[in-house]
């Protein structure tokens, strides 16, 4: 059961909503944790065993760490009840995520130097959303020893925190104090909450069924059979995985903070129009914003704080200058995020290229930006200004297609020779000769995603300008309201890929 199936929308949902305006105020919270159980049981099944076994440790090292405060210990000592309680989820989490991985490249290592295999792959089942879950609860226990929240929350609280059924397959990843009041408080469904909350959904279906959906199609041909094109048609997969993910994973997003904002929740947000961005650094602040956030608040931070970071930085300062130390500083703090990054993608090492790549680019953009303030006052041009934004904007679609062209290729090595093939060859000739109908998209499919693409810039235009188009539409006469609503609804209904010819397209994120 997926967030863009009917039995999502049209049974589970309703049937949430129903019991949890029945049920007296003090017991709401009851009724979204099961339904949170009974959400990841028919997802994962026997597997729900993972979730209640982190909920249970996690609460305990909570009481634990509440108990060292209120005895007066040391930090020492909360500091290693803190690092048993990362250290035991992130084992549970790398053996059943990593263990296969490890194994086989281990083995390969032995056997390339003349030994025999060590380890044997096992079949182990992973739990869905272990990687979203996981995160929450290690962010829990940090900001307790940090004293970001009160110690001692009760079980069925943290439990929420960590089982919310809008959340459990792809997120967003929210923080303690973000979410769980909201949570437990178990206030009155209200027709402003319903009303938002469903044109936030249908919002989501029309990117993932109209687009994603769509030019799922056309990726999975080309990334599939790579070996038979070359030059512009694997520019054109990877602008369109690009902008398949964007639509997929961000569509998912809204339909997640709109079921959540029905019960009166509000999600923290994972996209801000990241397409505007002007650099890569930019880009990672707009895109999947809650995983960006984690990581620099439970990785970055307390790794610019370490004492190897803070003897580098008074070294550097003294005997190579401040732009070094800066440099130093920058790659010594961002370098484990970035690894973070592309391990939590998955055990491949397209991913952990993936990370790679981005922690040199934006040391890379570090390293240039002094250079860059030169070129645009030798130019005469401010920072502001449209010619310097569009070469920014471009470039960073560069950086980001590139990237995404090795995230989806079916490991680094063929990720490389995709790169590679685009050279190979290159002419735009393909763009207009029929080529792109040959991909098992046709030119009506092409216009649908062109025009999809449109309404989706435009939405992102005005919310930039900090206009939100939902409140716009509720001030607007009823007539032209509810034809808006009908437009969107017959969008997703008419063009949205399903039927004979398409599959039926699981969700990217959730096997994350």
């Amino acid at each position: 059961m997926a967030y863009h199936t009917g039995m999502y929308l049209f049974l589970f949902l309703p049937a949430v909503l129903l019991l949890y305006q029945a049920a007296p105020a003090r017991h709401r919270w009851k009724v979204l944790l099961l339904a949170g159980y009974v959400f990841f049981y028919l997802v994962s099944g026997k597997l729900l065993l993972y979730l209640l076994g982190t909920t249970l440790f996690t609460h305990y090292i909570g009481l634990r760490l509440e108990a060292l405060q209120s005895a007066g210990r040391g930090k020492k000592e909360q500091k290693r009840v803190l690092a048993f309680g990362i250290c035991v989820l992130l084992a549970v989490l790398g053996y059943l995520k990593y263990y296969n991985f490890f194994a086989e490249n281990l083995n390969k290592a032995v056997v390339h130097f003349g030994g025999g295999p060590l380890l044997a792959a096992r079949h182990l089942l992973l739990p869905i959303g272990i990687s979203f879950y996981t995160l929450q609860a290690i962010g829990y226990m940090a900001d307790i020893y940090w004293k970001k929240i009160p110690a001692g929350q009760p079980l069925g609280k943290v439990a929420l925190f960590l089982g919310f059924f809008p959340q459990i397959m792809e997120g967003p990843i929210s923080m303690y104090g973000q979410t769980a009041d909201q949570l437990w408080q178990g206030r009155d469904i209200r027709r402003e909450d319903l009303s938002r909350g469903w044109l936030r959904i249908v919002w989501g279906l029309f990117k993932k069924m109209v687009v994603a959906d769509r030019l799922y199609v056309l990726v999975q041909n080309v990334f599939s059979q790579h070996s038979r094109y070359s030059g512009v048609i694997v520019a054109v997969a990877a602008v369109a995985y690009t902008v398949q993910l964007y639509m997929e994973f961000s569509g998912c997003m809204d339909i997640v903070t709109g079921s959540a904002r029905m019960f009166g929740v509000t999600l923290p947000e994972n996209f801000r129009q990241p397409f505007v961005s002007r650099s890569a650094a930019e880009f990672w602040r707009r895109w999947h914003i809650t995983l960006g956030v984690w990581l620099k608040t439970y990785v970055f931070y307390p790794v610019s704080a370490s004492g190897l970071v803070k003897r580098w930085n008074r070294f550097a300062r003294k005997h190579c200058g401040k732009y070094a130390a800066r440099l130093g500083v920058s790659a010594l703090a961002l370098f484990p995020v970035w690894l973070c990054n592309g391990l939590w993608h998955g055990p491949r090492w397209s991913y952990i290229f993936y990370g790679m790549y981005y922690f040199v680019i934006l040391l890379l953009e570090m390293a240039f930006e002094p250079v860059g303030e030169k070129i645009r006052t030798l130019l005469g041009l401010k920072a502001d200004a449209w010619q310097i934004r569009a070469v920014q904007i471009f470039r960073t679609w560069l950086v980001v297609f590139t990237g995404e062209l090795f995230f989806r290729a079916d490991g680094l090595r063929t990720g490389i020779e995709m790169f590679r093939s685009i050279f190979r060859g290159f002419s735009l000739v393909p763009l207009w000769d029929g080529s792109l109908c040959m991909l098992g998209l046709d030119l009506a499919d092409y216009l649908v995603v062109f025009a999809g693409c449109l309404a989706v810039g435009a939405a992102g235009f005005f919310k930039e300008r900090q206009t939100d188009i939902s409140v716009r539409l509720e001030n607007t006469k009823l007539p032209v309201r509810w034809a808006c609503y009908y437009a969107l609804i017959l969008a997703v209904v008419l063009f949205g890929a399903y039927g004979i010819g398409y599959q039926k397209v699981d969700l990217i994120y959730a096997g994350f």
